[in-house]
């Protein structure tokens, strides 16, 4: 007899990386690790490979959850007719012909969507909005990339203030409606999407997390990182918690136990 399963599986994308000898798919570890604790789930890692290789409705059909990494990489401008990147920008073509279709079949079907840097980047883009692709070349904008200059876990720290969105779904979590966060990225949010609502900016204006009201189960995005430093402690824990939430309950739904206790 099968047991059911007690935990929802949730699919972490992976960035592709070319090798002298092979390619590579990498993530960084500690996307994988705050998917058991504190988001309470089982981590599967979604590799960025050609276009075809992967059956993107198949993979949905068996998620619960759908992480959005950050990373190095930008999304292609072309992607939402932006400008091309200035020379040495780094993309991840593979990792787009993925991510921006799965975003999509994820938000339709039902499953519950964090992005997390990129991952908040793509998000807009697949539901058609727009990049800015070097907020740090602003006037009226402050750096919000990552320090290079400084130990590690400093890297990580608190670097500005939030003003989140009053009654919208971060603040709901956060229980408040400011928050210190981090900031590591050179890429903002230009224009949202469709349907894509501004849940909390930074003090210069720049989006710092979107919501979609009008989907069918929990789509945030933060461009902070939250999984980063440990322990995961304020908004921060709110927020995979909240994320665990939506993906149990799209566990007990897709295996017909959604009145069933968790």
């Amino acid at each position: 007899m099968l047991s059911v399963p007690s935990l929802p599986l949730i699919g972490v994308t992976a960035c592709h990386q070319e090798g002298e000898d092979h390619s590579t798919q990498r993530v960084s570890e500690k996307y994988v690790t705050c998917v058991p604790e504190p988001t309470g789930g089982l981590p599967l890692i979604i590799p960025a490979l050609e276009e075809g290789q992967l059956d993107l409705d198949s993979l949905v059909a068996h998620l619960d959850g759908l992480l959005l990494t950050g990373s190095p990489s930008n999304v292609e401008p072309h992607h939402f007719n932006g400008p091309e990147s200035v020379e040495g920008t780094q993309h991840d073509p593979r990792r787009d012909g993925v991510t921006l279709p799965l975003i999509r079949k994820a938000i339709e079907a039902g499953v519950p969507v964090l992005g997390i840097c990129r991952g908040i980047q793509e998000m807009n883009v697949a539901l058609g909005g727009t990049l800015h692709q070097r907020i740090f070349d602003f006037d009226d904008t402050f750096d919000h990339r990552m320090r290079r200059d400084v130990e590690f876990d400093r890297k990580y720290r608190p670097a500005h203030e939030i003003r989140m969105t009053s009654g919208g779904l971060l603040a709901r979590i956060a229980g408040s409606e400011t928050a210190l966060v981090n900031s590591l990225h050179a890429q903002g949010i230009d224009k949202p999407g469709e349907n894509v609502v501004v849940e909390a900016v930074a003090p210069d204006g720049i989006v710092e997390a979107i919501s979609m009201p009008s989907a069918k189960a929990f789509v945030l995005g933060v461009q902070w990182h939250p999984e980063w430093p440990r322990p995961i402690e304020g908004i921060n824990r709110k927020i995979f918690e909240a994320f665990g939430e939506a993906c149990r309950a799209h566990l007990r739904a897709r295996l017909g136990l959604a009145d069933a206790a968790e």
